[in-house]
């Protein structure tokens, strides 16, 4: 599964490069949640969380059913 997450992310990344961020992953649980990094300009953006929640977690969760929810982690 951490393949796909990954191919997801790689899927996902440039449309945040274009605002000076990105996102690396750090982990995927044995519960399904996928654990991110969020970095440049995503890491300290005020609209981070509705990065994470409304475009990288639901942009996962359609592609991958079984993820179970996207979290950031420093």
């Amino acid at each position: 599964m951490r393949d796909q997450v990954q191919a997801v992310l790689d899927e996902i990344r440039p449309m945040l490069q274009r605002d000076g961020g990105d996102v690396e992953l750090v982990d995927v649980t044995t519960d399904n949640v996928v654990q991110v990094r969020l970095k440049g300009a995503c890491g300290t953006c005020p609209g981070a969380i509705m990065t994470l929640k409304g475009g990288i977690e639901r942009i996962m969760k359609e592609r991958i059913p079984q993820v179970v929810s996207v979290e950031s982690v420093r």
